[in-house]
């Protein structure tokens, strides 16, 4: 059986979607949040106010929305396997780049939506995938991971993890991405070797 199940979205929809999901970052670089209304939306999208009731409840809705297709996106590019790394450093190394990759393809939305405290369900969102990442790795480890043999707690490992690598993504996107995505990733390497 196919894995052709999933039922396809109408292009239009997708295309009407991304008009309205870019007619929002383009607002959010101009004003505060709390001044961005539907219409605004609508009118920047080229859309009527009512097409955008047939894609979301509200703002939050589609913010809620935009936050689930975010890690969705995220998730698609991590799951490319073009390499079969040897060892679990290399598969994290891999997934970081891919990470950085994605989001400097994506660079405006990510530097919009990370970059600004009016949006935290963003934040909120890749934290929460960040650190489920960061748990699955450290109990694949188990008590053989530096960390466990430090006696260091694995939830304030996960905090830990989880908050350096989004608040340095952050920064990296506040700084206009300075550094290439696999020169990023090694940097986090050396520094997560050097902690160890």
């Amino acid at each position: 059986m196919s894995d052709h199940t999933k039922p396809r979205t109408d292009p239009r929809i997708l295309r009407t979607r991304q008009l309205l999901k870019h007619a929002f970052v383009d607002l959010l670089q101009e004003m505060d949040i709390e001044k961005i209304s539907v219409n605004r939306i609508a009118e920047r999208a080229t859309i009527n106010r009512v097409t955008f009731y047939l894609h979301y409840r509200d703002i939050p809705d589609m913010l809620e929305k935009m936050a689930d297709e975010m890690i969705a996106d995220i998730q698609r590019a991590l799951d490319r396997s073009s390499v079969i790394p040897s060892s679990d450093e290399e598969v994290d190394s891999l997934m970081l780049v891919r990470l950085l990759e994605h989001i400097a393809e994506h660079a405006k939305f990510y530097k919009v939506i990370l970059g600004s405290k009016r949006t935290p369900i963003f934040t909120e969102r890749l934290l929460k995938m960040l650190s489920e990442s960061i748990t699955l790795r450290l109990e694949k480890m188990g008590s053989d991971s530096l960390i466990s043999k430090a006696g260091i707690q694995k939830d304030i490992a996960i905090w830990y993890g989880s908050s350096a690598l989004i608040g340095t993504i952050v920064a990296w996107l506040r700084n206009d991405m300075p550094y290439t995505p696999l020169f990023l990733a090694k940097q986090f390497s050396l520094l997560r070797t050097h902690q160890s």
